[in-house]
């Protein structure tokens, strides 16, 4: 079962990749679904079945959607600044971090 999990997730990304590589728009559009919780949300159903369990996967992925944003803003900017791009993606990913600490910590959470 892991090894069609692997599969089937590689593929869907492989194919997000190749229409991100033939334009822009549609690379966006289709890596802004939101591909792994989907994913993630139906294998979860496949094994459990537990409604209240996806029910609070789903609300906490909302949720921690809003820190993710850090990371779309950060990773333009700096490389729109002509940053190298490993090091764009560095820092954006190091922001992400800071901002994931931060809002987990505001919501109360230790």
């Amino acid at each position: 079962m892991a090894l069609l999990k692997i599969f089937i997730s590689g593929i869907i990304i492989w194919l997000a990749t190749e229409f991100g590589k033939k334009s822009g728009k549609l690379g966006g559009l289709i890596l802004s679904l939101p591909l792994t919780t989907l994913i993630a949300l139906c294998w979860l159903w496949y094994e459990t079945h537990d409604a209240s369990k996806i029910s609070s996967v789903a609300k906490e992925t909302l949720i921690f959607v809003i820190p993710s944003f850090v990371f779309f803003i950060a990773l333009p900017l700096l490389l729109e600044r002509e940053l190298n791009f490993y090091l764009s993606f560095i820092i954006s990913i190091v922001l992400t971090l800071i901002a994931y600490f931060a809002f987990y910590k505001i919501r109360g959470e230790t």
